[in-house]
């Protein structure tokens, strides 16, 4: 963040239209204070931006838009599902269904399901702000013998994708994938992603890595011109 800062401030030395193209805003999980006496880190990364010299600063598929808000100056938020989603109409997959793993993700996955003209269906989850842990409220769903897609906004440690394939598996799904924008994969969670019974994850480049297999250049480079 700092080097993005200073190259900030040097750029509007010389031009008036400084536009800060962040693909992944990591600070927009932080953007309300969800427990007592929480930093609201967004905030706080808001106001550096934007005394740096940003007048305007675009995202991709932002953790959450109410996170945009602690901004003065124009936002945009791109979103990588049609990409995505492109990219998984090569692989052919007969009758898929879209899954999303809670509440919150629920318009992300109808957009995508929508894309590959599918079914989708919302599980219900329930996350412990002080441990982390996941569990799935959910306790039927009618996934035997279907190709799931996972479709999420970011995979950190994989804790919610797990929980998610898990009870798919035993629901007697036949395969899983997993689709998302920002994939973290922290430490060793595309092996605990992959254990679980997930057969492939697909992300884009936002963040470059073994499964970064979606190129989102071209809408960035859409939304400058």
């Amino acid at each position: 963040m700092l080097q993005a800062l200073s190259i900030i401030s040097q750029v509007r030395k010389i031009s008036s239209r400084t536009y800060a193209i962040i693909p992944y805003m990591g600070y927009a999980r932080q953007d309300k204070q969800f427990l007592s006496r929480e930093v609201i880190t967004m905030s706080v990364v808001a106001k550096m931006l934007q005394s740096a010299g940003a007048k305007k600063v675009i995202v991709v598929d932002i953790h959450s838009n109410t996170a945009l808000n602690h901004f003065n100056i124009p936002t945009e938020n791109i979103s990588a599902i049609p990409e995505l989603a492109k990219y998984f109409k090569k692989l052919n997959l007969k009758n898929p269904l879209v899954v999303s793993p809670d509440a919150g993700g629920s318009s992300r996955s109808k957009k995508f399901a929508s894309l590959l003209k599918s079914d989708f269906i919302v599980l219900k989850k329930h996350r412990d702000r002080k441990t982390g842990r996941v569990n799935i409220q959910t306790t039927k769903a009618d996934v035997q013998g279907k190709d799931l897609i996972i479709v999420d906004d970011m995979i950190s440690t994989g804790g919610s994708v797990i929980k998610a394939a898990q009870f798919l598996k035993k629901q007697k799904c036949k395969r899983v994938f997993v689709a998302c924008t920002h994939g973290l994969l922290v430490g060793d969670a595309e092996k605990k992603i992959r254990k679980a019974g997930v057969s492939r994850i697909i992300s884009t480049n936002t963040i470059p890595g073994n499964t970064s297999k979606v190129d989102v250049s071209g809408i960035l480079a859409k939304s400058v011109q």
